[in-house]
């Protein structure tokens, strides 16, 4: 079989499925029909139904992870539009980014504490709310596991991008700069994804919530983290 029909097809699934994820999450709003779950679902399903593997499907994630490049500086876009309103929330803002970084530590301590992690487990989990390149690299200075932390990283974007709009909307938040910012936040560029299919003031707010905080926790983390486990 040539090389290039596993790329085309796998390439065509992760559109098709990313389209009907979002047709379906337009009609039918539940965590499970969050694009971010159903459409991996629904990958995983197909590929393993037709007997393709991670290494058939590599070549069109590849083309997709070259397009994260683009798609991340486009969000300096709804920024830009959105400045005057940002410009006026700043200090709100700000305070919802430390608050969060913050939120996020205390629950990995806490989750350690509980559950009596080990020291790895937990400075691998501690980077979870930070977008994936940075954590990877975070968890290697931190003496934590890089490839565990990426999986806490997926886990935490796909979790907070299913469960994060419905608690909030549960929960009675519906202003578009507190939704935006705890979704970039907590879930970083999943949670981003998220936040600008509801508006572009939610992207822009949640695009500089998940930088601040990959900066934030990188200064703040090995701080706490030394004082905990050393």
């Amino acid at each position: 079989m040539s090389k290039s029909i596993p790329f085309i097809f796998c390439l065509a699934l992760t559109v098709f499925a990313y389209g009907l994820s979002r047709v379906l999450a337009k009609r039918h709003p539940t965590p499970l029909t969050s694009p971010v779950f159903f459409s991996t679902l629904l990958i995983v399903f197909v590929l393993y139904a037709v007997g393709l593997n991670y290494q058939d499907y590599k070549p069109a994630k590849d083309v997709l992870v070259l397009l994260l490049g683009p798609a991340t500086v486009a969000l300096a876009v709804p920024v830009y539009r959105n400045r005057a309103t940002l410009r006026t929330h700043v200090l709100p803002a700000l305070a919802g980014i430390v608050v969060g970084c913050l939120a996020t530590i205390s629950v990995v301590i806490a989750l350690s504490a509980a559950f009596n992690f080990s020291s790895v487990i937990a400075r691998s989990m501690s980077v979870k709310s930070v977008t994936a390149p940075i954590a990877i690299e975070l968890a290697g200075i931190l003496k934590g596991d890089p490839a565990l932390a990426a999986g806490f990283v997926i886990a935490t974007g796909m979790i907070g991008t299913m469960l994060g709009p419905w608690l909030l909307t549960r929960s009675g938040i519906v202003h578009p700069l507190a939704r935006g910012l705890a979704l970039g936040t907590v879930s970083h560029g999943q949670g981003t994804a998220q936040a600008l299919t509801e508006g572009t003031l939610q992207g822009a707010i949640a695009g500089i919530a998940m930088g601040l905080t990959a900066i934030g926790t990188s200064f703040v983390l090995p701080l706490v983290l030394s004082m905990i486990f050393e």
